[in-house]
């Protein structure tokens, strides 16, 4: 069983669907820690209500970004993790963190990378009249929502849609597919190698170069 670490800064309903995948054995794994940047995060709640150690470090404490991360690293590795999960932490990791967790460390982003990183994306995809929206799984590396992807789902923009509407229904296919993304990687089926993502020793996307 692998040990999973979980960052967030919000609502946390990304790392509830991981909580949930780990207690029905979907996940080979289980989650050891979660940290927030931010103490009203309600994710450190449901962290707390599984019975998992929930940390609040303040960004407030440190002079800039690379202390904090050098902080967030010495914590995160006291708790030996096999995986490092980015659930809708709200901060651009400093280039020492990344390497660190390097090959291990996961983000979702809501829209079809390459398009749309950053944020704003539902926004973006109705201003532009886009016919499809959609999330992405992807290994994170020193450029922003840049790093290789993983796994995607597509849903088609409703003539009604708004932000919220939007955001709703990715939700939805976030809670499907990052619990298989981690399962995969749990289970060592997932690789990054050479800035490429493998399955199975089967090159991901391999067609978007």
């Amino acid at each position: 069983m692998k040990n999973i670490v979980v960052l967030i800064s919000g609502n946390g309903s990304n790392l509830q669907a991981i909580i949930d995948a780990c207690r029905s054995n979907e996940i080979a794994g289980n989650i050891v820690a979660v940290f927030s940047n931010k103490p009203e995060a309600y994710g450190l709640e449901r962290a707390k209500l599984a019975n998992i150690p929930a940390h609040f470090i303040d960004p407030a404490n440190f002079s800039d970004r690379v202390a904090y991360d050098e902080a967030l690293i010495e914590q995160i590795d006291a708790y030996q993790p096999d995986i490092v999960v980015l659930a809708g932490f709200m901060r651009i990791l400093s280039p020492a963190f990344v390497t660190h967790y390097q090959q291990r460390l996961l983000n979702i982003h809501p829209s079809l990378l390459p398009k749309y990183p950053g944020l704003h994306t539902h926004r973006q995809v109705l201003a532009n009249k886009d016919s499809f929206h959609g999330v992405t799984v992807h290994f994170v590396t020193e450029e922003l929502d840049g790093g290789p992807m993983i796994l995607q789902a597509r849903i088609p923009v409703l003539p009604d849609d708004t932000e919220q509407s939007l955001q709703a229904r990715i939700q939805t296919q976030e809670y499907r597919i990052y619990p298989l993304a981690i399962s995969w990687l749990a289970q060592e089926r997932l690789k990054m190698v050479d800035n490429q993502s493998f399955l199975d020793g089967v090159a991901l996307f391999d067609n978007l170069d």
